[in-house]
């Protein structure tokens, strides 16, 4: 399940109901816990986090600790347990042994379990029955490698002689979940003694993007047929299904990995130590006020040197907190605006507004103050030194990480001009290329080469250049009406901004590796809303080509996001396509763009038809 990037809608704390009823469903999913086995996974002093993905999957963990369970829908009804909260109690779920080692290979690769590649005890099957979670164990080791569903009850697999697909793999070890906990392998018996857990965290999950349920994958093996998702069985000893396509990759580019990890899987040990949840709950009570108002002006200052761009202003105060200063924290360290003297965001954004350093307005319609800009010229950002952070690369080969995915979402719009017949005798006069397209201040720069080298300053007032023949027709010929006299003369603070005036205006287009050059200014993206039979509200979303945005990929996700339903259809008369969403979103779904695809504001153009 866990095999593509995709990122996280929100992160939030758990409230003390929301704890509350995750726990009662806990303990109704999971009947052979007890209550002390629920508090060592989720200890009671400790902050709870979630992290909502778009595909409705739910990961919870110990806030700036590992994800101990995850929900493929969102409901509750569907809770797993990751590998890790398996290690700490190993007889939350009940599990199949596999018949040896070399079958725990093709299960951390990805595959599904079939029924040949289980050790049947002297006492027969296990009783179960279809879409039960059980857990998947080696000979000689109490620690699990894999978490699935069963795909049908015991007696349908004893009528079937015990063939076919036992259980479809939800997670497994070393697949993308666990590898977003940062835990690095070390090949050595007493696996949990020597490893050092480094700081993992919920934002950095990786998460399927699509998932078929229980009902899909009994229909297709009714059918015959496995796709993807759920893999083909294979000559093997018919013991495991193949694994998808992404795994396949994943496991090709890594086979010696994989074998050096099959081989070690015996080596795991389980150890009733807590000393991760302990130093996790030590770090967020060592720090005090003083120290917590400390660390958040540092966290802020580092991310408006890195990460707080002008463009992306204004920027509301959430979306501040959650991407650019939380991430900018120590590892290790919890950061909680309550343990801190101001207590609320918004009144530690408006200290900070009334020193200078930023400037903060309070949205009176939505309760939330709105970063507008950063002076960079204040004493604190001039004087602070911000951290350079080394960024661990891993190589993974069909599998994009959380950082790449996230650059196919950004969007850089970059003006550019090309030569026009007007400026070429300059450019060539100086020896650069006419066919190139060139930035205002490599024009500029251009122009003023030109000046240089033929000796253009005016000798009494060296702010004037003197404009010659050629420079005189670059910049105004066939601008000037007949009759009129051309100019002798130009101030220097003018000369630049005529010269890229009489260039042709481009935009180059990028996000991701894609990059496009579209000549003149670029269309705005048009989101309108308007009435339709029955007083129902549809919103309209139009030009999404121009920034490289692909139509039925955003009403896919649109539809998720909104809960409602989505098509895409072409322009009458025009190129390209809108996507229409039922119901009256428009301003969630500028914001979305904004967000989520970094679209400009000013490229926004918003029409609420439903208000006049």
């Amino acid at each position: 399940m866990f095999k593509k990037a995709v990122e996280a809608r929100s992160h939030q704390r758990l409230s003390g109901a929301d704890r509350k009823k995750l726990k009662r469903s806990l303990k109704n999913k999971f009947p052979r816990a007890s209550e002390s086995d629920i508090d060592s996974l989720l200890p009671p002093k400790v902050e709870i986090a979630v992290a909502k993905f778009q595909n409705r999957v739910h990961v919870y963990g110990v806030e700036g600790g590992f994800p101990i369970f995850f929900d493929i829908d969102g409901r509750g009804t569907d809770i797993f347990p990751t590998v890790y909260a398996l290690w700490k109690v190993p007889d939350l779920l009940p599990s199949f042994m596999l018949k040896g080692g070399e079958v725990s290979r093709y299960i951390i690769g990805g595959a599904d379990l079939m029924f040949p590649g289980i050790s049947i005890p002297a006492e027969g099957l296990p009783s179960f029955i279809a879409g039960e979670a059980w857990a998947i164990k080696v000979p000689g080791n109490p620690a699990p490698i894999a978490v699935g569903t069963t795909t049908m009850s015991s007696t349908e697999a004893v009528k079937a002689g015990l063939r076919g697909k036992a259980l479809k793999i939800m997670h497994y070890y070393h697949d993308l979940l666990w590898e977003s906990v940062e835990c690095p392998y070390v090949p050595n018996a007493g696996f949990f003694e020597d490893v050092v857990f480094e700081d993992p965290t919920l934002s950095s999950l990786q998460v399927s993007d699509s998932y078929s349920g229980a009902n899909d994958s009994s229909n297709d093996q009714q059918n015959g047929i496995s796709d993807k998702e759920n893999g083909q069985s294979v000559d093997i000893a018919d013991v495991l299904s193949e694994p998808s396509s992404a795994s396949v990759a994943q496991t090709n580019s890594g086979n010696e990995i994989a074998e050096e990890i099959a081989e070690h899987v015996d080596d795991l040990k389980v150890t009733d130590d807590g000393s991760a949840d302990q130093s996790i709950g030590e770090d967020q009570h060592a720090l005090s006020t003083e120290d917590v108002d400390t660390l958040l002006e540092k966290c802020l200052l580092q991310a408006l040197h890195t990460t707080v761009k002008d463009k992306d202003l204004p920027m509301p105060g959430s979306t501040l907190w959650s991407n650019h200063v939380l991430p900018c924290r120590p590892s290790g360290i919890t950061l909680d605006i309550k343990k801190s003297s101001y207590k609320k965001l918004s009144k530690w954004l408006q200290a900070k507004s009334s020193t200078g350093l930023i400037t903060v307005k309070e949205d009176k319609y939505k309760k939330e103050s709105i970063l507008l800009s950063v002076n960079r010229k204040h004493p604190d950002y001039s004087s602070f030194k911000p951290e350079k952070r080394q960024v661990e690369k891993t190589v993974q080969t069909g599998v994009p990480t959380v950082s790449e995915s996230r650059s196919l979402k950004m969007l850089e719009v970059v003006e550019v001009y090309k030569p026009s017949v007007h400026v070429n005798p300059i450019l060539a006069s100086v020896g650069a290329d006419t066919g190139k397209l060139y930035s205002a201040s490599e024009a500029t720069d251009i122009v003023f080469t030109y000046v240089e080298k033929e000796n253009l300053v005016k000798q009494t007032d060296k702010s004037i250049v003197v404009l010659d023949p050629i420079l005189c027709d670059a910049l105004f010929k066939g601008a000037i009406k007949k009759g009129t006299m051309y100019p002798t003369e130009i101030h220097k603070r003018d000369l630049g901004a005529a010269f890229v005036n009489r260039m042709q205006a481009h935009h180059v287009v990028t996000r991701g590796s894609e990059s496009v050059v579209r000549k003149g200014g670029l269309k705005t993206i048009q989101i309108m809303t308007e009435r339709r039979q029955g007083n129902k509200k549809v919103t309209k979303l139009s030009g999404l080509e121009t920034f490289l945005v692909d139509p039925e990929a955003l009403a896919s996700e649109l539809q998720k996001k909104f809960a409602c339903s989505t098509t895409v259809a072409e322009l009458p008369g025009k190129k390209g396509h809108e996507v229409v969403v039922q119901g009256g979103v428009i301003d969630d779904l500028a914001k979305h763009m904004i967000e989520q695809y970094g679209i400009p504001k000013r490229f926004i153009e918003v029409l609420d038809k439903t208000r006049r």
